[in-house]
């Protein structure tokens, strides 16, 4: 399960984007997630687009509105299942993201005002479906390859 959340100035992203964000911003941590672009996967993967008017948000204690200059300012929070999430995964996350971000802005590399947080919520701290989520049953789905699943394993200690 993961859910990727995209705070930005109201009507920085527009419907074209948002669609296009919603499969490239899953498709950023799918595959790192299972270990490969599995389409029975996608349905545990959320984006959810926040928009905020420009007196909601500040950036060097200024608020966008009284900035004086257009500022390009967005946060995206990832949150993801605890499983195998090594730093050197959570970077290429990170930059897959952003990645995907300056593509679908048509800019050529992000921007240094958009933020990435990616967090890991621990085992047995998800909720859905009227109770408490592990990924150790999700390991038996098939959505994951088995060299995914055995590190997801040995990171929980299962």
């Amino acid at each position: 399960m993961t859910i990727i959340t995209v705070n930005a100035p109201k009507g920085r992203l527009g419907l074209e984007q948002r669609r296009e964000l919603a499969e490239t911003l899953t498709d950023a941590v799918l595959v790192f997630e299972v270990g490969q672009p599995v389409p029975a996967a996608r349905v545990g993967f959320q984006v959810h687009f926040v928009e905020r008017e420009l007196d909601m948000m500040a950036i060097g204690g200024r608020l966008l509105s009284d900035a004086g200059e257009e500022l390009d300012v967005m946060v995206i929070d990832i949150a993801v299942m605890d499983a195998a999430w090594q730093p050197d995964v959570r970077g290429q996350v990170i930059e897959r993201v952003l990645a995907a971000l300056a593509e679908s802005c048509g800019l050529e590399k992000p921007s240094p005002t958009w933020w990435v947080n990616f967090r890991v919520i621990d085992e047995g701290s998800w909720g859905s479906s009227g109770g408490v989520l592990s990924v150790l049953p999700i390991l038996e789905s098939g959505v994951f390859t088995e060299e995914r699943a055995k590190a997801v394993r040995a990171a929980l200690g299962a």
